[in-house]
C-alpha cells in the first residue's frame, strides 16, 4: 500500500472516529435534558411508592399535566382517583393553585356522592410540592368523626334538655315545702313527689352512664355461658314494682333449658327494659308474654303485649336515644327514653339484634335474638362463675 493511500485511508478513519465522537456527545446531552422536559414517575423521590403503598389515608401524586402519576390504594378505593384522573373539580382547583403560587393549602371540603352512591363525603386536604416537577395531594376522610360529633353534640343537648326536667321540679318541690312548713300533710305530699323525682333522675343519670358503656364496648368483655331461664327469671322479678302497680301478669313460656354466651347482668337489663315496657305500656290487668325460642341457630326471647301498640311511622326510631312516642305518657312512666336504646346496644354487643312488630291497639312483640349456645358441652354458667343446676325450673306467672 503506497504511502498516498494509507494516508487517505488514515484520514477516512479520523473522520469517522470523530463523528462519532460528536454524535456520542450529543446523544449523551440529551438524554440529560429529556427527563427535565418530560418528567415521569423516575423523577419521584426515592422511596415515594413505598410510602404510598404504607398509607390508609389517600395520597395522590400529580404530573406536570395535572395526571395522576402515583396514587395510594385509599385513593381508588375512596373514588378520588379514576384511572389518571382526579375525579373532584375542587381537588383539581387545589393542585393548580399550588402550582402558580407554589404554596401549601389545606382546605376541608365536602365532596358530592360518588357513582356507587356512596353519599357525600367530609374530607381534609392538602396540596404541596413535591420534587421539581409534581404536586402532593393528601385526602383525610373526616365524615366518621364528623357524624360521631353531631351524634355527641345532640346527645349533649337531649341530656341537658331531660335533666332539666327533673331538676327544675325538685326546685319548684323544696320551694313549696318551705312554704307549707306549717302544713304537716303538704309537706309529706311535696316530699313523696320530691323522691319520685329523685329516682327518676337516678334512673336517667344511671341509664345515661349504662349507654356511655355500651357504646364504648365493641362486645362482651368476659362472656360465659348462660341460662336463659335464669336472665327472664332475674329480669321479670325486678319489674316486680311496675306489674304490681298496675295488676298486671307476666307470663313465661317456651322452651326451656336454653343456653346463651353472653354478661348475665346485660341481658337481664335488655330482657328488664322490654317487660317493664310492655306493662308500662298496656292497660291496667293485662297479661304479658315472654316466651323463649330456639329457630334455626338463634334464641329468640319475644316479650308479648296487648297494649296501645306503636304507629307504623314511629317504628323505625324507637330504638333511637330518648325518642319517645308519646313523651307525656312516657314520663307519667317513669321512662327515660333510653331503655330501648340500651337494649338495642346489648344485642349488638352479643352479636345479635332487637326488632319489633306493632299495630296500634292490637299490641306489640318485642324479639331479642341471640346466637345459640344450648348445645355447648358445658354447664349453664351464673355471674359469680358457679355452674347452674343442670334442671331449669318450671315455668310459671308472675
Amino acid at each position: 500500500m503506497t504511502p498516498e493511500i494509507l494516508a487517505i485511508f488514515a484520514g477516512c478513519v479520523g473522520a469517522v472516529v470523530g463523528a462519532g465522537a460528536v454524535l456520542a456527545f450529543w446523544f449523551s446531552e440529551h438524554q440529560q435534558e429529556a427527563p427535565r422536559a418530560q418528567p415521569g414517575p423516575a423523577d419521584l423521590p426515592a422511596g415515594v411508592g413505598d410510602v404510598l403503598a404504607a398509607l390508609r389515608s389517600s395520597a395522590v401524586v400529580m404530573g406536570d399535566a395535572d395526571e395522576v402519576v402515583r396514587a395510594s390504594a385509599a385513593a381508588y378505593a375512596t373514588g378520588i382517583v379514576s384511572g389518571r384522573e382526579l375525579v373532584h373539580a375542587p381537588l383539581r382547583q387545589m393542585v393548580r393553585q399550588c402550582r402558580r403560587d407554589g404554596e401549601v393549602h389545606e382546605a376541608e371540603l365536602e365532596l358530592p356522592a360518588g357513582p356507587m352512591g356512596r353519599g357525600a363525603s367530609v374530607v381534609r386536604a392538602r396540596v404541596s410540592w413535591l420534587g421539581a416537577h409534581h404536586v402532593l395531594l393528601l385526602v383525610e376522610d373526616h365524615t366518621e368523626a364528623r357524624r360521631v360529633e353531631e351524634v355527641r353534640r345532640d346527645f349533649l343537648v337531649n341530656v341537658s334538655h331531660e335533666l332539666k326536667t327533673p331538676v327544675g321540679a325538685l326546685s319548684l318541690l323544696a320551694e313549696a315545702v318551705d312554704g307549707a312548713a306549717d302544713d304537716p300533710e303538704a309537706v309529706r305530699h311535696f316530699a313523696s313527689q320530691m323522691q319520685r323525682e329523685s329516682v327518676r333522675l337516678a334512673d336517667l343519670v344511671k341509664e345515661i352512664i349504662d349507654l356511655s358503656r355500651l357504646q364504648s364496648s365493641p362486645g362482651v368483655v368476659q362472656p360465659k355461658l348462660l341460662s336463659v331461664d335464669d336472665v327472664i327469671t332475674e329480669a321479670v322479678d325486678r319489674t316486680g314494682s311496675v306489674v304490681k302497680a298496675r295488676d298486671a301478669e307476666v307470663v313465661v313460656a317456651g322452651e326451656e333449658q336454653v343456653q346463651v354466651v353472653g354478661d348475665h347482668e346485660l341481658l337481664v337489663t335488655a330482657v328488664r327494659n322490654l317487660v317493664h315496657n310492655a306493662v308500662a305500656y298496656s292497660p291496667e290487668g293485662s297479661k304479658v308474654v315472654v316466651e323463649t325460642r330456639r329457630v334455626g341457630g338463634s334464641v329468640e326471647i319475644a316479650v308479648i303485649d296487648r297494649g296501645v301498640g306503636i304507629p307504623a311511622a314511629d317504628l323505625d326510631r324507637i330504638f333511637e336515644r330518648f325518642y319517645r312516642v308519646d313523651p307525656a305518657r312516657s314520663r307519667l312512666t317513669g321512662g327515660t327514653g333510653l331503655g330501648l336504646s340500651i337494649v338495642k346496644h346489648i344485642a349488638a354487643n352479643h352479636r345479635g339484634e332487637v326488632t319489633v312488630w306493632s299495630v296500634v291497639g292490637e299490641g306489640s312483640t318485642f324479639t331479642l335474638r341471640l346466637p345459640d349456645a344450648t348445645d355447648t358441652v358445658a354447664s349453664p354458667v351464673s355471674p359469680a362463675g358457679v355452674s347452674a343446676p343442670a334442671a331449669a325450673p318450671g315455668r310459671a306467672a308472675r
